[in-house]
């Protein structure tokens, strides 16, 4: 889900507490703060030397400690915390992340947004890595290849210290 879907199904219900279920369906401690909206902009090659780039929103939840149990967050609060990061952020069209902890830091992809029991649900999906270069290093046969840096489409090429755009070097 993109940060504009986002938006329209928090505007729609700006009256209801949002609570938030990770991926295995368990519930975020309902009295979260959502204490960042970011862009976040990852340049990266894969295991086959392609040079690649992805972007997200990510929103930061925290809940301290049980004397803060009876703060809820409202849709209508959350769209203004969304609105705040515009100047951040490139587009709407983002894909949307949630980081929270549960004994590590983890993130997840909004998956859905729905009303249950006068709440608005947001739903995390599961995240999984891959091998994006599979064509090139044979992944049934395990992955470890390192093939010609390619640069894919609307990735920025490594940089180096003193070469601020610099080719890339062959292995």
């Amino acid at each position: 889900m993109n940060i504009s879907e986002l938006k329209a199904q928090l505007r729609t219900h700006p009256e209801l507490n949002v609570n938030i279920l990770r991926p295995d369906g368990t519930a975020i401690p309902a009295h979260y703060h959502l204490t960042e909206v970011g862009h976040v902009a990852k340049n990266f090659v894969d295991c086959g030397g392609k040079f690649r780039a992805s972007e997200t929103c990510v929103l930061q939840t925290h809940f301290g400690s049980t004397r803060d149990d009876g703060h809820r967050l409202t849709a209508g609060k959350f769209a203004m915390i969304l609105d705040l990061a515009k100047p951040i952020l490139p587009t709407e069209d983002l894909l949307v992340e949630v980081e929270y902890e549960a004994g590590v830091i983890s993130q997840a992809p909004l998956a859905g947004v729905r009303v249950v029991n006068g709440a608005l649900q947001l739903q995390l999906g599961s995240k999984h890595t891959d091998c994006l270069a599979k064509e090139k290093c044979g992944m049934d046969d395990g992955c470890g290849c390192a093939g010609e840096p390619e640069l894919a489409e609307g990735a920025a090429p490594p940089r180096r210290p003193g070469n601020a755009a610099a080719e890339p070097q062959q292995p």
